[in-house]
């Protein structure tokens, strides 16, 4: 089950909402086997993982996630271009999206805030702390 965080939804309806539904996408088997499996153990979500960005919207509207954890560096469609993508669907373009990635120098993580992405899990993560990571970014973004 779930865990039960609410966190109001920043859009005109002002509604409350469970973090539930984690759209993840990453290239590394091994990372998006680990990362999902300590999303699911440890913060309880369903979580649609998949290899890239490809068809980002298209999936999502099946699955409709509640938050987008999106790795950076991936082939054919990088997180870069699959946050664009979202952004410019009206369905997707209010959903948070958080970016999993190395590149976490100060000007990068600058670039990303500029972008609108709203916060960076850097990598390598600890499994046991990802899911409590991601809850503490759902919480701020009520703040």
């Amino acid at each position: 089950m779930p865990k039960q965080i609410l966190v109001r939804v920043k859009d005109e309806s002002a509604m409350v909402k469970n973090l539930e539904r984690i759209y993840y996408a990453e290239d590394e088997d091994d990372i998006r086997f680990i990362a999902k499996m300590a999303l699911e153990t440890f913060g309880g979500f369903i979580v649609d993982a998949n290899e890239s960005g490809v068809g980002i919207v298209e999936n999502a509207k099946v699955f409709k996630p509640d938050i987008f954890l999106l790795d950076v560096m991936m082939p054919d469609v990088d997180g870069v271009a699959a946050f664009n993508a979202l952004a410019g669907s009206p369905e997707f373009k209010s959903i948070p999206v958080v970016f999993m990635t190395a590149k976490v120098r100060p000007d990068e993580l600058a670039t990303f805030r500029e972008m609108g992405v709203s916060d960076v899990i850097a990598k390598p993560f600890d499994p046991k702390d990802l899911a409590a990571n991601l809850i503490n970014i759902w919480k701020q973004l009520d703040e």
